[in-house]
């Protein structure tokens, strides 16, 4: 979110500021992951789709910011989805709240095949009732490759915690060393022109820079990372934003992300490099549980709640 790949500005919800810091991008020891056999296909199918059905509601948020996130996460699912497991989250780690209702949450992860490149895909939304009022609304989606490839991640995080106001991380995230290996940086940063797509947002007189107060996390973005505040002195016009800047930018680079690191064989066969990503991917991926989840949901959802969230979050993120 967010949850998960990004809940990382759930420690700001006590207060009315705009979030912080934001979540990462995010593979070794053999952690069994869920998986469908052929005596349990049929309730996991109804798991998938009844949680998926609710995923997709983004209940919260504007129709320009529903229609993006539900069109990024079909466009990924379509191209994907012969190598993807459906979702076997437990109906209530699908969807949960918190005991007084203020709090709303979806997750949805799909696991990739084996013989797959993809680790798995996350999405989220969630809502939170801010105690100074108003709400705060954040979706989000991830797409983790494994150690079968080097190639970059892909990140989407929509943080909007005003009517008139919201915050944009969009990134592929690196998995390796840019400045070790700049052929790394010149495929998947320059030739794909993606820093084009960053200025192209940025021109965008109520865009501001977004810098987190993380320096973790902005270690582990890329160097033509989307991190911009918007700001606008009417909801009308942020809507626009949305509509004619913010969606398309996040299309294309989404395609890139599909184009050029989902669907292009990069096969990792050196087993040094391989421990690498292995090594490098899993502590990323632990931070993202220290930094977001363990201080997060406990405090939004309760205890019992978060347990039980950041137990079936585990078996992905520390595989």
């Amino acid at each position: 979110m967010a949850v998960i790949n990004s809940c990382h500005c759930f420690h700001s919800l006590s207060s009315s500021p705009p979030p912080s810091s934001i979540s990462g991008s995010l593979h070794s020891s053999p952690t069994p992951r869920p998986r469908i056999s052929a005596s349990t296909a049929p309730s996991h199918m109804d798991l998938h789709n009844q949680g998926r059905s609710k995923f997709m509601e983004f209940p919260y948020v504007s129709a320009p910011h529903k229609k993006l996130m539900v069109d990024l996460v079909s466009t990924v699912e379509n191209r994907l989805d012969s190598q993807l497991f459906p979702c076997t989250l437990p109906h209530d780690v699908q969807s949960y709240h918190n005991q007084n209702g203020t709090s709303h949450a979806s997750l949805h992860i799909r696991s990739g095949h084996k013989s797959s490149p993809i680790d798995f895909v996350l999405g989220s939304w969630i809502h939170c009732e801010l105690p100074t009022g108003g709400a705060l609304n954040i979706t989000s989606l991830s797409t983790y490759l494994n150690s079968s490839t080097d190639a970059p991640n892909f990140l989407i995080e929509i943080i909007r915690n005003s009517p008139t106001s919201l915050i944009v991380i969009l990134d592929l995230p690196p998995r390796k060393d840019l400045v070790l290996i700049p052929d790394y940086l010149k495929t998947f940063y320059e030739d794909t022109k993606l820093e084009a797509q960053r200025q192209l947002l940025e021109k965008v007189p109520e865009v501001k820079p977004y810098f987190s107060s993380s320096l973790y996390i902005r270690s582990v973005v890329s160097p033509t990372a989307i991190m911009v505040r918007i700001e606008a002195e009417a909801v009308e016009r942020l809507e626009e934003i949305i509509e004619d800047y913010v969606d398309p930018i996040s299309k294309e680079v989404l395609r890139i992300w599909l184009e050029q690191c989902a669907c292009v064989k990069r096969e990792v066969n050196d087993e040094a490099e391989k421990n690498y990503l292995q090594k490098r991917d899993k502590f990323v991926k632990t931070k993202t549980i220290e930094i977001d989840l363990a201080s997060s949901l406990p405090r939004l959802f309760g205890p019992e709640t978060a347990d039980r969230v950041m137990a079936a979050v585990k078996k992905y993120f520390s595989s």
